[in-house]
């Protein structure tokens, strides 16, 4: 009987979804076979779930040639906030043979959408910033937040300071747990304008549905990153040197990441985009030092299927997981 492999999360880290050397090694592999054809993605399905925008499903598929031989589909219901026990974003990535169509398996991948988000923020941090960094300003305290903050403390172990806010401190208490004891100190602040003071990047993870960043947190060479839902202010962005993406795309004509809103108003046009992750990754194109800089994370999910593809076949390598019938 033919089989499949489904990974818990639980299985998923297990297999090596926590491995942040081996994610930003996922990002430069997904850039390069994006940039030779061998990886791909269409445009995603967006199926409203009541009157709250961020209240959303999402059908994101793409493929991912080379090494990861994938193809797959990230499934993922998005709610503004947590209900009871439930996590407020579910998803499964459900992974073909890119080779040959047949079935290889599927993935609790909120986990794995966390790890590639932050890694591709741990990429343009070194790409934006190749001098380093000593501080940094992470706003919110929810799940991406969480993982961005293990990113930093995984890969930036130089860092001085990190600096934490959110709407509601205490939510920060699980965020300076996390950190444990560390060379980087965490320092917890009750207003965004003292956690920004004295940071090179800062980083937003927040829900915000209004935007509340505005054009006084851009200051010569610091890159502000948009990780979270609308924080930035059309005039903040207007008020950078240089804005950045992750990769611009028909995601523009629908996406609420405050770039792409800022689009659609007609305040910003795709020309003014000085750089992408191949230009970062692959064409070595670097800012002025001095620049203020914007980078917006829209998150692509052909790094999901690659993502995926990897820890399927780590599992398979160690018998990780549970094999369902799948015919």
């Amino acid at each position: 009987m033919s089989t499949i492999r489904h990974l818990s999360r639980k299985d998923a880290i297990e297999a090596g979804a926590l491995d942040w050397v081996a994610a930003v090694e996922d990002i430069h592999a997904t850039i390069r076979l994006l940039r030779s054809g061998e990886a791909g993605m269409v445009a995603e399905s967006v199926m409203p779930l009541g009157s709250d925008p961020r209240n959303k499903a999402y059908g994101l598929p793409a493929f991912v040639g080379g090494a990861y031989d994938a193809a797959g589909l990230k499934w993922t219901v998005h709610r503004a906030e947590p209900i009871g026990d439930l996590p407020s974003i579910s998803s499964t990535t459900i992974i073909n043979r890119l080779s040959d169509g047949a079935p290889v398996g599927s993935v609790e991948s909120a986990l794995l959408t966390r790890m590639r988000t932050a890694a591709v923020s741990a990429a343009a941090i070194k790409s934006l910033k190749p001098a380093g960094i000593r501080t940094v300003a992470l706003l919110g305290a929810g799940a991406h937040a969480q993982t961005h903050l293990d990113m930093l403390l995984a890969l930036f172990p130089g860092l001085e300071a990190i600096h934490l806010w959110n709407r509601t401190r205490s939510n920060l208490n699980p965020l300076i747990e996390q950190a444990g004891r560390s060379s980087t100190r965490i320092l917890p602040h009750a207003d965004w304008h003292d956690a920004l003071a004295d940071a090179d990047v800062v980083i937003c993870c927040t829900s915000s549905p209004q935007p509340f960043l505005g054009r006084s947190a851009v200051r010569p060479g610091r890159l502000i990153m948009q990780i979270g839902f609308h924080e930035v202010m059309f005039e903040t962005i207007a008020a950078t040197d240089l804005v950045t993406v992750d990769l611009w795309g028909d995601f523009a004509e629908k996406s609420a990441k405050s770039l792409f809103q800022m689009y659609r108003a007609g305040e910003f046009s795709p020309e003014q985009v000085a750089a992408d992750l191949p230009a970062l990754l692959l064409d070595g194109w670097r800012p002025e030092t001095s620049a203020s800089l914007y980078f917006s994370s829209f998150g692509l999910n052909v790094f999901d299927i690659a993502f995926a593809a990897r820890v399927l076949a780590r599992a398979n390598d160690l018998n990780i997981g549970t094999l369902l019938p799948s015919i």
